[in-house]
Parts: C-alpha cells; sequence; structure tokens
C-alpha cells in the first residue's frame, strides 16, 4: 500500500508540473494518478481502495502545503469518484463496463465531487456551471488513463492469476 500511495503521490506532483507548461483552465487535469488507482479497484478490491485513496489525499495535502482545502477538495472528488467506479464495476461487470469505462465514470465524478465542494464552500451554486468543460476533459482523460490502466493491470498481475479484465473473473474481495 506504501508503495501504492507513493508512486500515486508522485504521480499527481509530476502532472502538476506537466500541467503547468500546457496552459490548461483550471481544474483540468490529467488523473495519471488515476492509473494506480485503477490497479488497486481491478487487483486489490474495494477496501484497499479506499485506503490507497486516503492515503493519497493526506499526503498530497501535506505535501501541497494547504492541508485544509487540499483535504476537503481533493477527499470529495475522490471519495466520489472512487465510490460510482467500484459501484460501475460492480454493478456493470467485465463484460458490460470495461475498466476504460470505469475509468471515465472515475474521472466524470471526481469533477463532480470537487465542484460540489467548491460550490459549497465559496457558496456559489453557479460554479457548478464550470461542469461543462470539466466534463469534457473528463471523458478525454478518463479515456487515457482507462487504457493506460488497464495495459497496467495486465502486465502487473501475478503470475498466472486470472484476468481480472476477463467477465468470467471474481472480484478482488468477494466472498466464494
Amino acid at each position: 500500500m506504501a508503495l501504492l500511495a507513493a508512486v500515486a503521490v508522485v504521480l499527481g506532483y509530476f502532472e502538476g508540473i506537466i500541467i503547468a507548461f500546457m496552459f490548461l483552465p483550471p481544474g483540468i487535469k490529467l488523473g495519471l494518478a488515476n492509473t494506480v488507482l485503477l490497479y488497486s479497484v481491478y487487483l486489490l478490491g474495494p477496501g484497499y481502495s479506499v485506503i490507497l485513496m486516503i492515503l493519497k489525499v493526506v499526503l498530497t495535502g501535506f505535501m501541497s502545503g494547504n492541508l485544509a482545502a487540499a483535504f476537503l477538495y481533493s477527499m470529495g472528488g475522490g471519495a466520489l469518484s472512487l465510490g460510482m467506479m467500484l459501484l460501475v464495476k460492480k454493478l456493470g461487470g467485465n463484460d458490460k463496463v470495461s475498466i476504460v469505462g470505469v475509468s471515465v465514470v472515475g474521472a466524470v465524478f471526481h469533477n463532480v465531487g470537487q465542484l460540489l465542494v467548491a460550490s459549497l464552500v465559496v457558496r456559489t451554486p453557479g460554479l457548478m456551471l464550470y461542469i461543462f468543460p470539466l466534463l469534457i476533459s473528463a471523458v478525454v482523460t478518463g479515456v487515457i488513463t482507462g487504457l493506460a490502466g488497464r495495459q497496467i493491470v495486465r502486465v502487473l498481475r501475478l503470475p498466472g492469476a486470472p484476468d481480472p479484465l476477463s467477465s468470467k473473473t471474481k472480484d478482488p474481495g468477494e466472498d466464494t
């Protein structure tokens, strides 16, 4: 878990550096750390994924120097995103919703969660109108991170373990 949390934090930090040179509108991110969360969702299960998301939020908050604000926004986006990814993966199964679809759902709901928190904090419901450009970017970045996540899950699963992306494979953590 520590290694996965460290990789997620480093990817998030690296992403911040990349975005600084891309001149993207505020709030638009690549979601590189989501590849680590996708790995966890597909290979470790819900419990570990929740722990990983919380570790990433807390560690990133400490690194930002503004723990309270970073924690509030990141936790809002992260919790809603992870909850929806787990729900879509569980309800849709691998035969109806691919890892790319789960990634897109995660990206979309991360933006929704952060905008909801921002609207509540600044007491400006009109801020939710910013959702439209964020949704477009979420779909694009969700597809990219989903494709990367699919490759990572396939390459990093244990040798001889069943393919977690196959519709014939049970979810990690499910009872037998």
